[in-house]
């Protein structure tokens, strides 16, 4: 059996820390949250010579550790805590060839805590591009470590990288400065105190909330050993800490890194003044928007047509093949009919994260975020709170969690209420079906109508996610003096393969984490749908033989007769005419209630309900769409999915809380149920209202 080592990333943000990972890593990873917190931890495998095995940790990016943000303390207690089970055997730092003054920081006090640590020098295939030369030896002898030299964009490097991990034993744990010099009394009086432990971990948890093995950090405080020091004092010995690790790594960078201005060819600014113009700015983000939401529908039409009539296929092949009974009914019914409604929508989600993933990867989402500080400041938002708005159309859920890097708790809180309100992806099955549905084919200016509408339900959730803030701020009273500071990181064309690994990994998640839910909700509304109390269901082929005797009907036009009858009388039908009456003035029937209902587990839930239940106890081959395109509205006759009801619906899922697991973190987040139930409330009223508006006026 192979040995397996554990291996840390570690870098600043924007240092090509993910493309590292990937080239590392390539399929054999896997995302999910460090124990206990919502953070996200990314982790796989690579082989490495001699039979060697590395098991590779993607920590979140952090510019030092002296930790300002939950993603950065994540990086602290993993590196002092020897007892976990991912301790590095080796740290691996990556620094970006162009800002290696400010990598640097973070490597010398990874060094600090006597773990072996190779430095990788990454976009190295930029160097001469920027007018930069480097004296590795010099570096290597100065650093007291390896360094590899790594261009992900060209595939060089990675092979380095790997020889030098398998001889991770051979590095110097020594550090690369005495940093006790910065007050030498206070840290002999540590030592003292403290004899068998490491002097940078002891002042790491002296100065921050992280937690290190068996240490107590009141012990530390309360000791007589040595003189205590107050939190200004200890502010300012950090302040000194900082500047000596400069002032040591500008000495080194003096002989080992050249530059040579005159040489560096740089379109950077340039672009920068017209991507985050005042004016050019926002067009020009308006029109790349408009441009993904017309593709997305262009693009993904043809395979969605083809998955929609596969399955609809598989599900008569199914029925026609197997023996008749529950089980073969329930297999093409309930499970096929309620899968075919979520993958369906693969293609169009796989594009959706496939743009995404191009303008983050090219340094545009930034420049974005930048941009949109300028509103977002106008309604009492913090600058940070777009990165969580934006990250929220893929999913509520790791937005959320991404307001923990808002410092201010109110903005935090604010950020967290209205961050629903924006557009996800698992609304985007609903938006797709009902707009194919309700929206008239046609062009605006070479601009489907379709599309427009979608771009339109995406403004509209940002607007009200926006006007909600501005309410909140206003009852709230907030007044805050935080700071937005974003980084730029220099503009580059994406890596197929980054793009390829996040679009695979996300649409994964999609689909399973849905498909989950999807499977177990299909099997149980099956199961309500197929059977009913009393003789209006068990005598359901008698009933309707008598009701329409007079009416010479055709067996299939019976048998159609038949389904509805029992349908309407199944455990599904009398729920969902309990609730009609509530949500007839919106245009809607028990059916279209039976799936808003469902929907709360997942919105994307919504279209796979629907297709279960139009699926009981019918036997052509039809698509969902036409299932959907062929039900009559029961009081006023003609379609039930029309231009008003249809309006209503986009206009409902677009204000209305997601889902249940967006309410769970709210709650883990706010540590109280009182903010989920606010947001429960206020918006499902909202949705409700509005979509009531909507019915009313279009009909």
């Amino acid at each position: 059996m192979s040995k397996q080592i554990n291996v840390a990333l570690i870098g600043n943000p924007n240092t090509g820390k993910t493309s590292v990972f990937n080239a590392l890593t390539g399929l054999n990873q896997k995302v999910g949250n460090y124990p206990g917190i919502t953070v996200e931890k990314k982790e796989g495998v690579c082989k490495l010579p001699r039979g060697l095995k590395a098991h590779i940790i993607d920590l979140p990016g952090t510019y030092s550790l002296n930790a300002s943000s939950l993603d950065e303390s994540v990086v602290i207690e993993l590196l002092l805590n020897k007892n976990d089970k991912d301790y590095p055997d080796v740290a691996v730092v990556i620094t970006d060839v162009e800002n290696l003054k400010r990598n640097l920081l973070v490597y010398t006090q990874i060094k600090d805590l006597e773990i072996p640590t190779i430095l990788v020098i990454n976009m190295s295939d930029r160097m001469a591009y920027k007018g930069i030369s480097l004296d590795v030896l010099h570096l290597e002898k100065q650093l007291k470590t390896k360094i590899a030299l790594v261009s992900t964009r060209k595939n060089k490097g990675i092979d380095d990288l790997k020889d030098l991990i398998s001889n991770y034993k051979t590095l110097s744990a020594e550090p690369c400065l005495a940093t006790q010099d910065i007050d030498t009394a206070y840290f002999e009086g540590l030592k003292k105190a403290f004899p068998n432990q490491s002097l940078y971990k002891l002042w790491l948890v002296i100065t921050q909330d992280v937690n290190f093995g068996k240490v107590d950090r009141k012990t530390i405080a309360d000791t007589s050993a040595f003189k205590t020091k107050s939190e200004t004092d200890l502010k300012r010995l950090q302040q000194k800490e900082t500047i000596k690790r400069y002032q040591f790594i500008n000495n080194v960078l003096k002989k080992g890194q050249t530059i040579d201005l005159n040489s560096a060819k740089d379109l950077r600014i340039k672009l920068d003044r017209i991507l985050t113009h005042k004016v050019w700015g926002y067009l020009i983000f308006f029109l790349i928007l408009l441009t993904i939401f017309q593709a997305i529908y262009d693009w993904a039409e043809v395979p969605m047509d083809f998955i929609d009539s596969a399955f609809a296929s598989l599900s008569e092949w199914t029925k026609n093949t197997l023996p008749a009974g529950a089980f073969t009914n329930l297999l093409a019914e309930g499970v096929i009919s309620g899968l075919g409604g979520i993958v369906i929508f693969i293609p169009q989600i796989a594009f959706l994260f496939l743009f995404i993933s191009v303008l983050e990867e090219s340094g545009y989402m930034s420049r974005v975020v930048f941009l949109m500080d300028r509103i977002m400041r106008r309604f009492g938002l913090s600058g940070k709170s777009v990165v969580p708005l934006i990250s929220g159309t893929a999913c509520a859920i790791p937005a959320i969690m991404a307001t923990r890097n808002i410092e201010n708790w109110k903005e935090r809180l604010i950020t967290i209420l209205v961050t629903p309100f924006t557009t996800c992806s698992a609304r985007l099955p609903v938006y797709l079906i009902i707009i194919s549905l309700v929206i008239p084919q046609g062009r605006f200016l070479g601009l489907s109508y379709q599309a427009l509408t979608l771009m339109l339900l995406y403004l509209i959730g940002f607007g009200a996610a926006v006007g909600s803030a501005y309410l909140l701020n206003k009852f709230m009273k907030i007044k805050s003096k935080s700071f937005f500071v974003v980084e730029m990181p220099n503009y580059k064309l994406p890596l197929f393969k980054n793009v390829a690994l996040t679009v695979l990994e996300k649409t994964k998640s999609f689909v399973f984490g849905a498909g989950k839910i999807i499977l177990a909700i299909s099997i149980v509304l099956w199961f309500l749908a197929s059977y009913g109390p009393g003789k209006e269901f068990n005598n359901a082929k008698e009933i309707v033989t008598e009701q329409y005797a007079s009416q010479n009907l055709s067996q299939e036009e019976l048998d159609q007769k038949v389904a509805s009858h029992k349908l309407e009388h199944s455990f599904i039908g009398i729920t969902g005419r309990a609730i009609e009456p509530a949500i007839r003035p919106l245009g809607y029937d028990w059916k279209i209630g039976i799936a808003i209902v469902s929907s709360f587990a997942a919105r994307e839930v919504f279209v796979g309900t629907l297709a279960t239940i139009y699926s009981v106890g019918s036997d052509e081959e039809v698509t969902i769409k036409n299932r959907m395109a062929a039900e009559v509205n029961p009081i006023l006759g003609g379609p039930l999915f029309n231009l008003a009801s249809g309006i209503s619906l986009l206009l409902f899922y677009a204000f209305a809380m997601q889902c249940m697991s967006t309410l769970a973190i709210v709650k883990r987040e706010t540590n109280t149920w009182k903010w989920p139930m606010f947001q429960l409330v206020t918006m499902t009223v909202f949705a409700y209202i509005v979509a009531l508006i909507a019915y009313q006026v279009l009909k």
